[in-house]
């Protein structure tokens, strides 16, 4: 048995933080149930004098559509399939295979994701080079270039102690204002350099995702949440509140290892992990951060083993980009 992990003093926090961030774990599926069927656009076909097929908008004399109108028809369809591209850490590292699969499925989107361990958002701006863990080809504008996306959906949750080179040395526990001040302007570049990449009328929305409950620096995931906020705010872009599907319904920032099962939990008990007390484990007792069940590696990968926390996010994250479509 494993030994229950519990929240101490400061001293020391960034050193489990930085051991716990580096590693990631996806879920192998979604688990998730199919799709309604979408209705069928347009009226009835009735018979007419001649016998030929007509739709119930001629037999009622509404006019024809406007070439507006196919236009909007015809956008509307494509923003069905959306393309969304999926960034991140750790956290989006062990996320990446179910919210793939769920947007496939709910939105039949096309998706490509490019998550690395122990990142933030410094790590995605061009011109970092060797101070970044993020290679030039997978740079955000590099691949808002190649991929032409529709969303591009920002998941990070906040380096707080300066493992990446690309945040100078400047942490959370060391320099608070200071930190702040940097990942708010590391925000309003990262979402510049996307807009810059895609030109003209063709920007994707970017989605910043908000983050669940930090058990170790509860006020910093706060106010890393409002950035991304104020962010999305100034640049026309969204938010993904999946760090609420993560924390107590009443508690918004209070960190919880488990949470009372979702009625999609319940039906299907391999997301209800104490079926019997109808509840379910968000995190493993020897990882506070992560949401995968299956124990971090030295090689960073998508989670390997179903795991409740992740498919609340990988949902919110699908709603999000269905309701913008």
């Amino acid at each position: 048995m494993r030994k229950r992990w519990s929240v101490g003093t400061a001293s020391g926090a960034g050193a489990l933080a930085a051991a716990l961030l580096l590693g990631a774990c996806g879920d192998p599926g979604s688990g998730g149930e199919a799709p309604a069927a979408a209705p069928v656009p347009g009226g009835q076909v009735s018979k007419g004098p001649d016998g030929a097929g007509r739709p119930d908008s001629a037999r009622s004399g509404s006019p024809a559509p406007t070439s507006t109108t196919r236009q909007r028809i015809a956008e509307k369809a494509r923003m069905k399939e959306p393309k969304v591209l999926y960034l991140g850490d750790s956290l989006a590292m062990e996320n990446q295979d179910v919210l793939g699969a769920q947007l496939k499925r709910d939105l039949g989107a096309r998706y490509r994701s490019a998550p690395y361990s122990g990142t933030t958002l410094c790590d995605y701006l061009d011109g970092t080079g060797k101070r970044s863990l993020v290679p030039d080809k997978d740079k955000a504008a590099a691949l808002v270039r190649a991929e032409r996306p529709d969303y591009v959906v920002l998941q990070f949750w906040g380096n707080a102690w300066g493992y990446t080179p690309c945040m100078d040395g400047i942490t959370y526990d060391k320099a608070r204002e200071k930190y702040f001040d940097r990942y708010a302007a590391d925000a309003r570049a990262l979402a510049g350099q996307i807009n810059a990449a895609a030109g003209g009328a063709d920007r994707p929305r970017i989605v910043w995702v908000l983050q669940g409950p930090d058990p170790i620096t509860p006020d910093r995931v706060r106010r890393v949440n409002g950035i991304y906020e104020a962010q999305a705010r100034a640049s026309g872009g969204l938010v993904a509140d999946a760090g609420r599907a993560v924390a107590p319904a009443a508690a918004r920032y209070t960190w919880a290892e488990t949470l009372p099962c979702t009625a999609y939990e319940a039906k299907n008990p391999a997301y209800c992990t104490e079926g019997a007390r109808g509840r379910t484990a968000l995190h493993r007792s020897d990882d506070p951060l992560h949401f995968c069940l299956a124990p971090t590696t030295a090689k960073s990968r998508p989670c390997p083993v179903r795991s409740p926390g992740i498919r609340r996010i990988a949902a919110a994250i699908t709603r999000a980009v269905g309701d913008a479509s």
